[in-house]
């Protein structure tokens, strides 16, 4: 039986500043570029009383709270608090699968400190999270990913909420899907239609159905239905993708957004180059002007070379999605994936 911790830290990239501003403490506050276009990177918790929430539009975000304060994000300042907090966290394990800047799945089943209790441990590292940065963090603990991921959620702000194996089926029994990782609108309209509301119907539901509606992501909800899951915390997980995007002042058609993509791609192979890593893998972007999202990816056998590769295999893309060359569009983005380190490898033919 695995003892897993999921850290969130709270609202993070809004208390990172107000650690510096705590005059704005109990005011609407929202981490975002002051670009027309610009989205919500996160927002206080007065902010959220307004509905206001992360990746929603500014312009949205502004009319639901007209007085809200807007400060411009500083990623390095944020990379350097997550950096201290992941040092707090090799003090316990070494089996850490780091999400993003603000969460982390540990598992403590063998901790470093010896401590018997996966609770005691989650306690004590949010203890030394506050004392080293003044931030707080949630926590959940439970047997595995799934369920502590939930629960890190259920206490917030600043709480911590235990799940133990002889409560897991009376917790699923009456949580709502919409609580699930990875159930989105789409998936949530879907279950609905099937008159499925909590993880208790999925139990009465057989596993080919599921299957059936949902594909593989079927199989994971009838497991999650049992409350099991068994994915392992990976502490050597690989970077996913290094991206960069662009959002435009106004909505273009595909042909004005050519020359954005030669400056995107020079930034990420920089990046790559930065961080020494090769990549054989290419996805693009596109945000229609209705917020709808077209993404494509392809991969090769080797690695690309070199930036110019990386702009034919993008064309390649654009060309795959046979566009309307009337639609238009207010963002584009390029990323790169199965990133590896850099090594000597035969050039790469797109042709």
């Amino acid at each position: 039986m695995r003892k897993i911790i999921h850290i969130d830290m709270d609202a993070f990239y809004a208390s990172v500043e107000l650690r510096e501003r705590p005059e704005l403490k109990h005011v609407p506050v929202v981490i975002a570029s002051h670009h027309p276009r610009a989205v919500v990177a996160a927002a206080s918790y007065p902010a959220r009383e307004f509905g206001v929430h992360s990746a929603m539009p500014m312009s949205q975000a502004r009319k639901r709270c007209p007085q809200l304060i807007v400060i411009e994000p500083n990623f390095q300042k944020y990379r350097e608090v997550s950096a201290q907090v992941q040092q707090i966290f090799r003090q316990y394990t070494a089996i850490i699968e780091p999400l993003s800047l603000d969460e982390a799945y540990l598992d403590v089943t063998e901790n470093l400190q010896q401590i018997p209790s996966a609770t005691e441990v989650a306690m004590r590292i949010r203890a030394q999270i506050f004392q080293s940065t003044g931030l707080t963090a949630s926590a959940g603990v439970a047997p595995n990913k799934f369920l502590a991921k939930i629960a890190s959620d259920w206490h917030k702000p600043n709480g911590i909420c235990v799940i133990k194996p002889s409560q897991v089926q009376g917790f699923i029994q009456d949580l709502p899907l919409k609580k699930i990782p990875g159930v989105g609108k789409v998936t949530q309209e879907k279950l609905t239609s099937l008159n499925l509301e909590t993880l208790g119907d999925l139990q009465q539901i057989d596993e080919a159905l599921l299957i059936q509606h949902f594909g593989k992501y079927g199989k994971r909800l009838f497991l999650y239905a049992q409350g099991i899951d068994e994915r392992p915390v990976e502490a050597e997980r690989e970077r996913q993708q290094i991206s960069k995007e662009t959002t435009f002042g106004e909505d273009l058609y595909l042909a004005q957004c050519q020359p954005f993509w030669e400056p995107l791609i020079q930034q990420v192979w920089n990046n790559l180059e930065k961080k020494q890593l090769s990549a054989r893998g290419i996805s693009i972007k596109l945000r229609l002007k209705n917020f709808q999202i077209l993404q494509h990816s392809r991969s090769y056998r080797s690695s690309f070379q070199n930036p110019q590769q990386i702009h034919q295999a993008l064309q390649r893309l654009l060309q795959d999605l046979h566009l309307d060359p009337q639609l238009q569009f207010r963002l584009v983005g390029v990323g790169v994936y199965q990133l590896a380190p850099q090594q000597q490898q035969a050039q790469l033919s797109l042709l």
